[in-house]
């Protein structure tokens, strides 16, 4: 059994398949309308912009823990070559990158994970093989941009960070966003900040790699009645790690992905938007959040920024 029957009965409850279509491949983000996208232009209200993005290089997070998913391996291939023989004329540099396409800040696609044979909308996992995703690529986001929130977990409970394996649960959600002043609406992006990178910043890369904070079984039914149109987190796993429930392995990626279609981000970077979010009181801004196309990929690089 591939989810005990509690979490069967919400995936069925939360499901969106055929929502949009059956030949639908974009899951919530359906939900980016021109009213999302107006709101986000008008929360860019003061100029400031924030990256998102944890630097790509072979310093990576990545600790070879999950096979493949390589840190970025960076290469010249040509340096100041003067294409005319005249090195006082045009001359190129030219270098190429060799990388996990999940090493870093990321979106999970819905070609990433299934269960029972079946991808989001009903779609068979066979669709996936050595050249990619067939229906779930990331190219089928298209262009992501829309009001992002950012609900600051961990302020709320008046720590830096939230302890390895803390489950985040709806009334979390519901805490941080009164702390926003935020009436979330559908179509929005919500950025859960944990604080977990502040080991990143000590240099404790094997603590922000091995016991996350993250977002809970209890938080699913939350994401499905604000109807939000991704979510993303400043950690590893995305969801609590260890899981809740031992004998089940990441839930909240079965039932976000295959069963509602809800895209989930990874490894934003988060602190620095919380600090001035806090400042100033303003918790909701523009997001630009569209990876980089790789078709049939089922992961999408990307460096995201927020505009206040």
């Amino acid at each position: 059994m591939s989810l005990p029957p509690h979490l069967q009965e919400l995936a069925a409850r939360v499901s969106n398949w055929g929502r949009w279509g059956t030949d639908d491949r974009r899951g919530t983000l359906n939900l980016i309308d021109n009213a999302a996208v107006r709101r986000g232009v008008a929360a860019a209200r003061q100029g400031r912009a924030f990256l998102l993005s944890l630097p790509y290089d072979e310093d990576g997070i990545q600790t070879g823990e999950v096979p493949g998913r390589d840190n970025p391996k960076r290469a010249m291939h040509m340096i100041n070559v003067p294409y005319t023989g005249d090195i006082s004329n045009f001359c190129t540099s030219d270098d190429s990158v060799t990388m996990g396409v999940q090493s870093s800040t990321h979106w999970d696609t819905l070609a990433h994970v299934g269960y029972e044979g079946l991808l989001y909308n009903g779609v068979s996992d066979s669709t996936i093989d050595q050249a990619g995703s067939h229906e779930h690529g990331v190219e089928t986001f298209g262009p992501i941009v829309s009001r992002g929130i950012l609900l600051d977990v961990a302020r709320v409970h008046g720590v830096d960070f939230l302890p390895g394996g803390y489950p985040i649960t709806g009334a979390d959600l519901d805490a941080a966003s009164s702390l926003s002043g935020i009436t979330i609406e559908p179509g929005d992006i919500v950025c859960v900040r944990t604080g977990h990178q502040y080991h990143l910043h000590s240099g404790d890369k094997k603590r922000y790699t091995e016991s996350h904070p993250g977002l809970s079984t209890k938080s699913i039914q939350w994401a499905r009645d604000h109807d939000i149109a991704a979510i993303a987190t400043d950690t590893m796993a995305f969801e609590c790690w260890p899981c809740e429930d031992p004998n089940v392995l990441l839930p909240v990626h079965m039932i976000h992905l295959r069963d509602m279609g809800l895209i989930q981000g990874q490894n934003w970077v988060l602190d620095e938007l919380a600090t001035d979010c806090a400042s100033d009181g303003q918790y909701d801004f523009l997001l630009s959040a569209s990876p980089l196309p790789l078709t049939k990929s089922v992961g999408g690089a990307l460096a995201p920024t927020a505009i206040k």
